[in-house]
């Protein structure tokens, strides 16, 4: 096995540079997407992916996240044909839980988009999803196989591809049917999204084939094989379930309170859609890492269980948080700044630099808690991180339900929720982790040195950028000679403090 894997640096360097290309289109597609449909169109189109995140919770995502760590134990032990096993018994699984709930969601999609969403626009939305889901399950499924396999290049460049042919798909057919009612343009947006997933799934199900070779070693006995399925499925799938259904109702909720606060429907549905759907994904643009990070450390964690390693557990989690750290920071420092230009720029919406600074603490610490989450994830704490997620998604959904409908409050009652959510889900997961594995706690490797070092080239940053625009330089040059000073200074000042950049981000961890 180990001759086939890359290691985890290596394999999470190579996953960031094709998450950072994918990231870039994923941005460029939602730019094109906000220009053609319109805020409102990206408001109704977020309140129908948290019914789609609902949908995989209940069927698929438990299923991979056993698919990942079950993979990663049979072959790190050479028993292959354990790990081919688990992915048959996992889509056998998946389909029978989809089949009764594609069925209530297509016979009953009038009522969800009318009680439970709050706008009947999205009803052929809801009904696109079915298939696209089911798509992505199978796509999932043969990519968390080779990702628990150590084997990140196939489905990382399949997933580039994807974003490809589903940038495509969707701006090729708003293109040609364009102008449509809302409700149809919804539909037409998730319609490109199936045709992209015909392509993931089919070529992740090939290469998988291909790859499959001889089935070594003796297997497992089929109960013993679907009661550890489900000792790993069922928390993940509840957590997730918990997490998404609070989404959605938060999701559902936030027009509806504002509309009760004296916003116009119109309105509010734009405001939920510039926020959600313009500037959280702005702001998550600079975070390529995070996804290739945890996708490749929750099964060397595994991996480290199975032969009994908590010593390169502790090691690898340290690690992993310190480069979240030393990464994250100042590209939220940077965002901060540049943020409501290229919000103008990008999306010709003004409101889209109105939370910026809130929200980039939000993503910050929702980083954090991602590699800590995804780390107790990896060494069979799944039930743990299903109650710090619940815990966090109660919070949000309380601070929506007591303060957006508040007169002159609005919005920025959900951004203090997530304020607040993400703080309580950081901590949380951070004591549990100390507590699991013994892990010594670094306040000023993981917080300090990153956190002023942040502040300090984040506040001359932005000096500089107002002064190069006022001495009549374009936003473009202006902001690329603000980050490459700022991360110049940002270097010299963690070098100040002791921090060693390059230790911290070697490929050997």
């Amino acid at each position: 096995m180990s001759e086939k894997m890359l290691s985890a640096g290596k394999g999470a360097l190579f996953l960031t540079a094709l998450s950072a290309v994918s990231q870039v289109l994923g941005f460029f597609y939602r730019v094109v997407l906000s220009r053609l449909v319109g805020a409102e169109v990206m408001g109704l189109y977020q309140l129908i992916m948290p019914v789609c995140s609902v949908i995989m919770s209940l069927t698929a995502v438990g299923l991979t996240s056993a698919v990942s760590n079950l993979t990663s134990q049979h072959l790190a032990l050479g028993n292959r044909k354990a790990a081919d096993q688990t992915i048959t018994t996992c889509l056998k699984l998946f389909f029978l839980l989809l089949l009764p709930v594609g069925v209530v969601v297509i016979w009953g999609s009038d009522a969800i988009s009318v009680h439970l969403l709050g706008d009947a626009r999205t009803q052929l939305g809801l009904i696109l999803l079915i298939p696209c889901v089911a798509l992505t399950g199978v796509e999932n499924f043969h990519k968390h196989f080779f990702y628990g396999s150590g084997v990140v290049r196939p489905p990382a460049v399949v997933e580039l591809l994807e974003q490809f042919v589903r940038t495509f798909a969707v701006i090729s057919l708003l293109l040609l049917f364009l102008p449509q009612y809302p409700e149809r343009v919804v539909g037409l947006i998730v319609a490109g999204m199936v045709i992209c997933e015909v392509f993931s799934s089919g070529t992740l199900v090939l290469l998988y084939r291909r790859r499959r070779g001889g089935l070594t070693g003796r297997g497992e006995e089929g109960r013993v094989r679907r009661r550890r399925i489900c000792a790993i499925a069922l928390p993940v799938g509840l957590n997730a379930l918990l997490g998404n259904l609070l989404a959605a109702a938060n999701s559902a909720l936030i027009p509806q309170k504002l509309v009760e606060g004296g916003v116009d429907r119109s309105a509010a549905v734009s405001q939920f859609g510039v926020v959600c759907g313009m500037t959280m994904p702005m702001l998550s643009l600079p975070i390529v890492f995070l996804g290739a990070l945890n996708l490749v450390l929750t099964p060397r964690l595994a991996r480290a269980c199975a032969l009994n390693r908590p010593g390169e557990a502790r090691r690898l989690v340290a690690q992993a948080i310190s480069a979240v750290s030393l990464l994250t920071l100042p590209c939220m420092a940077l965002m901060v700044v540049v943020g409501p230009d290229l919000g103008r720029a990008m999306f010709h919406q003004e409101a889209v630099g109105e939370y910026l600074i809130p929200l980039a603490c939000v993503m910050a610490m929702s980083c954090g808690t991602s590699v800590l989450a995804s780390s107790l994830n990896g060494l069979g704490r799944q039930r743990t991180v299903a109650a710090i997620s619940l815990a966090g998604g109660v919070t949000q959904l309380t601070f929506t339900l007591a303060l957006v409908p508040l007169p002159g409050v609005g919005m920025a009652g959900y951004v203090a929720g997530a304020v607040a959510a993400s703080a309580l889900e950081l901590g949380l997961c951070l004591w549990q982790m100390v507590r699991v594995t013994g892990l010594e706690v670094r306040p000023f490797q993981w917080m300090a040195a990153p956190g002023l070092s942040a502040a300090l080239a984040g506040l001359t940053g932005n000096l500089l950028f107002q002064v190069l625009k006022d001495s009549g330089l374009s936003s473009v040059p202006a902001g690329l000679a603000t980050l490459v000073f700022s991360l110049i200074l940002y270097l010299a000042a963690l070098q100040a403090q002791g921090v060693k950049v390059w230790e911290v981000l070697r490929l050997d961890w």
